[in-house]
């Protein structure tokens, strides 16, 4: 791949084009915003002239509901070898370019499952689909020489490819992707309106749950839209576990004996449920889950306090496996949980004590 034309340039659009600008690729870029070309191009995305001739790779990066007629017009004026989107949401856009009688050879449905609650070029990084899985979702009229240089725009954004059904990967996403970015609004809304005592005693725990939240709604109504049947359809399944919860909740209000213990039961087995569940999210590097254990410690809101613990745990030869941040509300310190191997707590321990750092159960 030499050339390559971005169209769209917000987070995703940008972001591709920062990695293949900085591997040698000549990149243009378009958005039906030119400021916002802009932007991208004096971050070094590319170029927002026009290319002079088809590239090699048009790349779509436009919200779902516009992927279809963005691509309809491109393959129409014959911008490139080959056409791929990096919408969220596969099988709808395929269907209507099929309804508007394009030319599926050269194009490619592609989703890299990569992002962050901020939008917009400025929120762009080269780096942002490091070891993620990029989605390709070929079917069997897909031109071998697509595919290709599908699988080069992975390599070059050194993501990792996943190859997938259009609706298998629609019905995926809704699991794992869309219903979070709800359940974790829904939770957040209940913030709102709630009193400021309850608030201030916001933990980990809830800033955790709440931190997608923080997306952009506009956005969000967008992916919301073309993937809705999935979408209710876990829904449907969690407001099922939600209302039995509910039930085993008032079961344990109750004084009966016997309806305690059925409450509790009810409890109890959707929080096995619930492990068993977390236990298949893959776990570093995208491998099975490894068993790891913490450390914590008291550590002070100054600089260089992080940089201090991290040089701490590399004399002691521990390699940090994972970091977790709670802060305390309305104070300059919180807890850092440094996760490691089970083999390193101890000698973790031992340095971190000798260097005066205050170590908490």
């Amino acid at each position: 791949m030499r050339t390559a034309l971005v169209i769209g340039t917000g987070l995703i659009g940008t972001s591709a084009a920062l990695a293949l600008a900085g591997r040698g690729v000549h990149v243009h870029l378009a958005d039906h915003d030119p400021a916002q070309a802009r932007t991208a191009a004096a971050m070094g995305a590319g170029s927002d002239a026009e290319p002079e001739g088809p590239v090699d790779l048009v790349i779509v990066a436009v919200p779902p509901a516009h992927v279809a007629d963005t691509l309809a017009d491109a393959m129409r004026r014959g911008l490139a070898r080959g056409y791929l989107d990096v919408a969220s949401v596969k099988g709808g856009p395929r269907r209507e370019l099929e309804a508007k009688g394009c030319d599926l050879t050269h194009y490619l449905g592609t989703h890299p499952m990569s992002g962050r609650e901020r939008s917009g070029p400025l929120a762009a990084s080269a780096d942002l689909f490091e070891g993620r899985p990029w989605v390709l979702t070929p079917s069997r009229d897909t031109d071998t020489e697509v595919l290709n240089l599908a699988l080069e725009l992975v390599a070059l954004c050194h993501a990792v490819p996943v190859v997938m059904d259009a609706d298998a990967h629609d019905r995926a996403v809704a699991l794992v992707s869309h219903t979070p970015q709800l359940v974790s609004s829904m939770v957040a809304a209940r913030l709102q309106n709630a009193d400021e005592t309850a608030v201030r005693l916001c933990g980990q725990g809830i800033r955790d749950v709440t931190r997608i939240a923080a997306s952009d709604p506009a956005m969000w109504i967008d992916i919301l839209s073309a993937n809705p049947g999935p979408v209710a359809d876990v829904l449907a399944e969690l407001a099922d576990d939600l209302a039995e919860t509910v039930r085993a909740l008032r079961s344990l209000e109750s004084g009966a004996e016997d309806a305690r213990e059925d409450g509790a039961a009810g409890i109890a087995d959707v929080l096995r449920r619930g492990n068993a569940g977390r236990v298949r999210v893959p776990g570093k590097h995208g491998a099975a889950p490894a068993a790891y254990d913490t450390v914590t410690v008291l550590i002070g809101d100054q600089p260089g306090e992080l940089a201090r613990i991290f040089a701490d745990a590399d004399r002691a030869g521990v390699n940090i496996e994972d970091v977790r941040i709670e802060h305390a509300t309305g104070q300059q310190a919180g807890r850092i949980q440094l996760v490691v191997e089970p083999n390193a707590v101890q000698p973790l321990t031992v340095a971190l004590r000798e260097r005066g750092w205050p170590l908490r159960p």
